[in-house]
């Protein structure tokens, strides 16, 4: 039980690391929440202009859930491991940080579902990537690929997976809410806008 307590507070503590805000500072971008749409994602990054810094809080935001789960299940185990990817989620969400208002978790979603089983991941990935390409609405591809992940898990026999996914997949919806709400009523941003 302790190590599963620690699991979650380091995978919390890690998935709380606002990347989005370091790399806008780093990069002379100003205040990321008080830009587009105040979120701290790579999305919202990329509405400054700047494409690299966008892909480094991708890629850093992706890597809070993979390292936290490739951590915890060297030390711990699997179950240690689902519950720090969890975490560090939640972390990105809820960051003690900011006050608890973080972002959406979508990157760290990914990362996650790759660390956890990478044709999972890919399949997450791939989902996002081809809704995202179709449609230019990158809420709409967050949304997809986590109302899929959980039907991939069991379609590639991961029952227990299949569970972590779909808990991920409620949260992200609630996290979109106003997203949802923008699409229904034609006003969501696409991908790239300024």
């Amino acid at each position: 039980m302790t190590g599963l307590i620690a699991a979650a507070v380091f995978g919390y503590l890690l998935g709380a690391v606002p990347f989005g805000i370091v790399m806008a500072r780093l990069f002379g971008l100003g205040d990321l929440r008080k830009i587009g749409s105040g979120n701290i994602g790579a999305t919202n990054v990329l509405r400054t202009g700047n494409k690299p810094a966008a892909f480094l809080t991708l890629v850093l935001d992706a890597a809070k859930g993979g390292i936290a789960v490739l951590v915890a299940r060297a030390l711990l185990g699997e179950t240690a491991a689902q519950l720090a990817g969890f975490a560090a989620f939640l972390g990105h969400c809820f960051p003690v940080y900011l006050g608890f208002r973080g972002g959406k978790g979508v990157a760290t979603f990914l990362g996650t579902l790759l660390a956890l089983a990478w044709p999972l991941g890919l399949a997450a990935c791939a989902t996002w990537a081809a809704t995202a390409a179709l449609f230019r609405f990158s809420s709409l591809a967050a949304l997809a690929a986590a109302a899929l992940a959980p039907v991939w898990a069991l379609i590639g026999g991961r029952q227990d997976l299949a569970v972590l996914a779909l808990a991920l997949a409620v949260l992200i919806f609630i996290r979109h809410h106003a997203n949802i709400r923008r699409l229904v009523a034609g006003t969501e941003p696409r991908i790239g806008r300024k």
